[in-house]
């Protein structure tokens, strides 16, 4: 029996565009690196932010530098 082929949804890739993230990457922007985030804090992947892996790791270094600072949440309540 053959399976039947599933179709894959695209995700919405409107979120960062490369040429805006034209501020420092420290965790001392917290505001800024919250855009990475999701509503649950969890660091949005490359699909969803459409950036350079480069950046997709220093983003996501500072987002954990903050949250040991308590800068940003680990995790939000429901």
């Amino acid at each position: 029996m053959a399976k039947a082929r599933v179709k894959k949804t695209k995700i919405a890739r409107d979120r960062v565009i490369p040429e805006k993230i034209n501020f420092e990457i420290s965790y001392k922007n917290y505001e800024k690196l919250a855009r990475f985030m999701n509503d649950r804090a969890k660091i949005w992947g490359r699909k969803r932010t459409v950036i350079a892996a480069k950046q997709q790791r220093k983003i996501a270094r500072e987002i954990k530098r903050a949250r040991h600072l308590g800068l940003l949440p680990f995790s939000s309540r429901v």
